[in-house]
Formats: structure tokens, C-alpha cells, sequence
């Protein structure tokens, strides 16, 4: 899914204008990065959480002349995924994923085991 196919559901969603749907879906990111640039974490309950790890200094190649350079250290984002996603996720296929977690259609009961009959 791309940013566009994103703005385009919540558009379709919500009954907004594709414009506003941006609008939307373009706070939401650039909120999400002014709180990790401002060293908080993010965290979106159900869903996962955003926060950064801090990579130290270390001895890297220039691939194309192979010369040994210094890396200098840095922070990059990383996504810690929720329960409730992973367990959305690992759905058996014969649900309609489109469904999955709405209120009126509750994640699907197991499958029953028959029970032997005595004679």
C-alpha cells in the first residue's frame, strides 16, 4: 500500500475529499517524525509503536574503492508491532481480511473438533 492508496481509503472511509484525506494522513506521518526527531516515542495502541535506536560509530568500505571509512553514529526508527496486530495479521485465510476486527464481525471462533460417538 502507498501513501496515495492510503489517502484514497481514508477518502472512501470517512466520506472526505481526497484533499482533506491528505491532509489527514499528512499530519499523522509528520507527527509521528516530529516526535521521534524530538526523542519520544510513539506509541498507537493495538497497533505498534515507533521509537528510535541508537546506532554507534563504526568502521565501514567504500564499495567502490574499498577504502575503510569512519561511519559516524546515528539513531534510526524502528517499529515494535502490537499484539493486536500480529494477531490480525495471523488470521486464517478463509476470513475476509477486509472484515477482521470490525464490531460486527468478531475474529472467527476455532474450528470444532468432532467427538467420537460410542456405539
Amino acid at each position: 500500500m502507498t501513501k496515495a492508496d492510503l489517502v484514497e481509503e481514508v477518502s472512501r472511509v470517512s466520506d472526505l475529499s481526497k484533499k482533506d484525506a491528505e491532509v489527514i494522513v499528512e499530519t499523522v506521518f509528520s507527527s509521528v517524525i516530529r516526535a521521534l526527531h524530538g526523542g519520544d516515542k510513539v506509541e498507537l495502541r493495538g497497533f505498534g509503536s515507533f521509537r528510535l535506536r541508537r546506532r554507534e560509530p563504526r568502521k565501514g568500505r567504500n564499495p567502490k574503492t574499498g577504502d575503510r571509512v569512519d561511519v559516524p553514529p546515528k539513531h534510526v526508527p524502528y517499529f515494535k508491532p502490537g499484539k493486536e496486530l500480529k494477531d490480525l495479521i495471523n488470521v486464517p485465510t478463509e476470513v475476509d481480511p477486509d472484515r477482521v476486527g470490525t464490531v460486527a464481525d468478531p475474529a472467527p471462533e476455532p474450528a470444532a473438533v468432532p467427538t467420537p460417538v460410542a456405539s
